[in-house]
């Protein structure tokens, strides 16, 4: 069983930036497809960005230039690299990982992290 922790939320102010972390207990780079998601208070769940077991990388289009999504296969870890946040980008942040990335995009990952939190102010 994969467990997933991340870090590095917290509360910054807009215009700042914030890098987030998911450590892996096992390895799953190269099999697997591994994504953010986010989830504002009141709204559905939705994915940020995406990184194939190839190392190709997709963002919905509201972080496009301003998120990075990248990964260390050594150290089993995702991370996210968030530059010039916005308040509208607060929200809980969960990494996920499946082999299918088709049930990565569908929402429905086999592992799912805990969560960590952002807040933007503005």
């Amino acid at each position: 069983q994969v467990q997933l922790v991340e870090s590095g939320g917290g509360s910054v102010q807009a215009g700042g930036s914030l890098r987030l972390s998911c450590a892996a207990s096992t390895y799953t780079g190269r099999s697997a497809c591994m994504a953010w998601f986010r989830q504002a208070s009141g709204k559905e769940r939705e994915p940020v960005a995406v990184i194939d077991s190839d190392g190709t990388d997709s963002y919905v289009g509201s972080v496009k230039g301003r998120f990075t999504i990248s990964k260390d296969n050594v150290k089993n870890t995702l991370y996210l690299q968030m530059n010039s946040l916005k308040p509208e980008d607060s929200a809980m942040y969960y990494c996920a990982a499946d082999s299918s990335r088709g049930r990565v995009m569908s929402g429905v990952s086999k592992h799912w992290g805990q969560g960590t939190q952002v807040t933007v102010s503005s």
